[in-house]
């Protein structure tokens, strides 16, 4: 199920965007729950204080109230990986939209050619990473992290630490709930305290894994040659 809202001060555009989402999604053979905006101050409200969750995002930019580009900056933090796909008729804001990193930027005179085409890439995508990406949700977000970007997971007190190509995320997990949550060949044991993405160690050496960001992890004795061996299979299956 995906969670697609659509913003627009134009209530026949609303209208309009849904029924090209409705039917993109059909077609894709994807099944999708809308919530749908005539003001982003609403829909802002419902992501930053309500929590509300989505995946992908209709948005206008020239509105009352907040913009949509005030909107896409807002909402980041909580939603970090939500798809935007902005509808303008100003083509002077798709720079700004590039450097917000936002999915998609679709001209308003070429709605009916561009927008299903960018729905339908946005829904591949966030399937895609949807089929491995470990999901944290805590009273204040819902965070995915494709498990590609994860490094390695560490131990800190009642919590576990995952160490990704974003940053450092905490939750109150242990490290085994985590691990049997992840349920993926990569994620292995190097030490009581410590799991590592194995796709991102570069060289065990001297008792230590050193991964492709930079950062070298001990390796416990008792761990040593079951990391080897685990490497070793993981790699003799997938090249």
């Amino acid at each position: 199920m995906l969670h697609i809202a659509i913003c627009d001060d134009d209530k026949a555009a609303v209208k309009a965007h849904q029924k090209i989402a409705e039917t993109c999604l059909k077609r894709h053979g994807s099944v999708g729950e809308f919530k749908v905006y005539t003001t982003s101050d609403n829909l802002l409200y419902d992501i930053c204080e309500d929590h509300f969750f989505f995946d992908l995002i209709l948005l206008d930019i020239e509105m009352p109230g907040s913009t949509g580009m005030e909107l896409a900056k807002a909402v980041k933090p909580y939603l970090p990986n939500v798809k935007i796909i902005f509808i303008t008729s100003h083509v002077e804001y798709a720079i700004d939209a590039f450097e917000l990193s936002i999915f998609r930027y679709v001209p308003k005179n070429d709605i009916e050619a561009r927008l299903p085409a960018a729905i339908r890439d946005a829904v591949s995508l966030i399937e895609l990473e949807d089929e491995k990406a470990y999901t944290i949700q805590t009273n204040s977000r819902l965070e995915k992290i494709p498990y590609k970007e994860i490094y390695y997971i560490e131990r800190d007190g009642k919590y576990a630490a995952i160490t990704a190509a974003g940053g450092v995320s905490k939750v109150r997990k242990s490290l085994q709930q985590i691990h049997e949550e992840l349920d993926a060949d990569e994620f292995i044991y190097i030490d009581r305290g410590c799991i590592v993405n194995m796709i991102h160690i570069m060289q065990i050496k001297d008792g230590m894994a050193v991964l492709k960001n930079g950062d070298a992890l001990p390796v416990s004795r008792s761990h040593l040659q079951e990391v080897k061996n685990q490497i070793n299979h993981y790699w003799g299956a997938h090249i």
